[in-house]
């Protein structure tokens, strides 16, 4: 972290950093927690909203759209203002959003409630990581980090089963009403901590650090950006059922490198842009970790939802025992990710994200040579290798981009990374999922998202897709290890000037 003396600035939030901490976890459980059940319970939704094919996609692409829209212009503003506000009022909307969500009455009504819900995750996610990184000093950037991300994979994990619970047991309205608590505790945990920010920026926007915070926001910069996300997210989420070679997914896709383009042009003619491009052309770590975190969830993160198909329609396994085994990557995830941090404290992570990959790699070619006969050990050991790779990579990956900008561009970098991390997961699902459904013809989509059952023929040639896939994956990765490879070697993180406060 680049600045001057910092430590003099946070000494009323660093002497709480440790509810800091708390605070920031409610959230990055939350979240991931909510997104996971909602995938689980819409087969119990639909059914009683009467929600059309169209109107169940959308229940899921609305949140996605939403949060890339908004994570970096949002970031923006937090730099300017001060994130801990932002991310108190994204537990709020979040909060209020889910009331709606439970209250609904039909398709459009939901919709509606996760559009909003989209709003708040985007103000928390594209703030948690910059809270923690202003607030503790350089040494425990990577602990903390780490143990964020464990309560994020905790979420994502707890989220099937126990949404799986409340479908069978009660009414799907409880999915949305359990976030109402969450919300209430992160909203008291932080909102007097708020004095204290309104202190910090107080001194900072006055000048005593000489940071060069800037005051105008680029609304031109930010609408293009945002309606280039939309035009790029909309084909990956629904180029399974348009098809790829149709006229919208290969119209949207279009557009959005037009678009791209005019943002990069447009970006470069303004003073104060929504993004400044110098971080990606002049600061090598920043735009080598960025485009490793791309690649890595392009590799990885289909790997679950291909995974849980090839178990039940080719190895003929229930959904139960299926979710059971696919516990074996998120548990490690979880419970190796603060280690991981650690350690990218002491060493630095250069060598951690690297090697993160490579097993990456590895567990995914153990999976690409699974076979409709194959031992529950060796289904479980590729997925077990896989996890440890992703708690190699993640807290370390997220230490090295934010200890890589200045204090006051730390909420846009973190609304940044979590955009090229969206951005990855609709590759995953849209690339990787054609490749492991171009045998099934056009129905292959509606068998890998939505479950449908698949005949003796259908599930042999999906058995060669997914082999494919995850070959392909495979080979993601391992450039998503060469990307990790192009930081610049700065070893273990310095003692930063937040240390000062102590």
């Amino acid at each position: 972290m680049q600045g001057t003396d910092i430590g003099l600035l946070e000494a009323e939030l660093y002497r709480r950093r440790w509810r800091v901490l708390v605070m920031t976890a409610i959230g990055a459980f939350m979240t991931p927690l909510d997104s996971s059940i909602v995938s689980v319970a819409l087969p119990a939704i639909g059914p009683h909203l009467h929600l059309s094919y169209t109107e169940a996609l959308w229940v899921q692409a609305a949140y996605l759209l939403v949060i890339s829209m908004l994570l970096i212009p949002v970031g923006r503003v937090a730099d300017l203002h001060g994130p801990l506000r932002f991310y108190l009022a994204g537990a709020l909307v979040f909060g209020l959003a889910s009331i709606g969500a439970a209250l609904s009455f039909n398709g459009a009504s939901l919709i509606a409630a996760r559009t909003v819900q989209g709003a708040g995750g985007a103000l928390m996610f594209s703030t948690s990581a910059a809270i923690l990184t202003s607030v503790f000093p350089s040494k425990d950037r990577g602990r903390v980090l780490g143990l964020n991300v464990m309560v994020a994979y905790l979420g994502l994990t707890l989220g099937p089963p126990i949404g799986g619970l409340i479908v069978t047991h009660t009414s799907w309205r409880w999915i949305f009403l359990l976030n109402i608590p969450v919300a209430l505790a992160t909203l008291v945990l932080g909102w007097n901590l708020l004095p204290a920010e309104r202190r910090d920026r107080a001194l900072l926007l006055g000048g005593e650090l000489g940071s060069p915070v800037r005051r105008r926001i680029d609304f031109v910069g930010a609408g293009i950006l945002g309606i280039m996300l939309v035009t790029f997210f909309l084909p990956l989420t629904f180029s399974p059922f348009w098809g790829w070679g149709s006229k919208p997914t290969i119209g949207l896709l279009v557009a959005a490198v037009l678009l791209f383009a005019a943002f990069v042009v447009f970006e470069r003619q303004v003073r104060e842009p929504i993004f400044d491009l110098a971080l990606v052309r002049r600061n090598r770590t920043f735009a080598a970790a960025n485009t490793a975190t791309f690649l890595n969830y392009v590799a990885v993160f289909g790997v679950t939802i291909f995974t849980a198909v090839f178990l039940e329609i080719v190895q003929g396994r229930s959904a139960q025992r299926s979710g059971l085994m696919l516990l074996a990557q998120p548990v490690l995830m979880a419970g190796l990710s603060p280690f991981a941090g650690r350690l990218s404290d002491r060493i630095g992570s250069k060598v951690l994200v690297t090697c993160g990959q490579v097993f990456i790699a590895v567990g995914m070619v153990q999976l690409a040579f699974l076979s409709a006969v194959s031992p529950t050990w060796r289904v479980m050991l590729a997925l077990a290798t896989v996890g440890v790779g992703m708690a190699g990579f993640s807290s370390p990956n997220t230490s090295a981009v934010m200890g890589s900008v200045p204090r006051y561009q730390l909420n846009v970098a973190s609304g940044f990374l979590a955009t090229m991390r969206f951005a990855g997961q609709g590759m995953s699902i849209a690339v990787l999922g054609a490749i492991a459904a171009a045998g099934l013809g056009p129905n292959g989509g509606r068998v890998i998202l939505l479950g449908e059952a698949a005949s003796k023929a259908s599930a042999s040639a999906y058995a060669v897709g997914y082999r494919r896939a995850m070959l392909i994956g495979a080979g993601i990765a391992i450039a998503a290890a060469v990307s990790s490879l192009m930081q610049e070697r700065l070893g273990a993180p310095r003692p930063g000037p937040t240390d000062a406060s102590s």
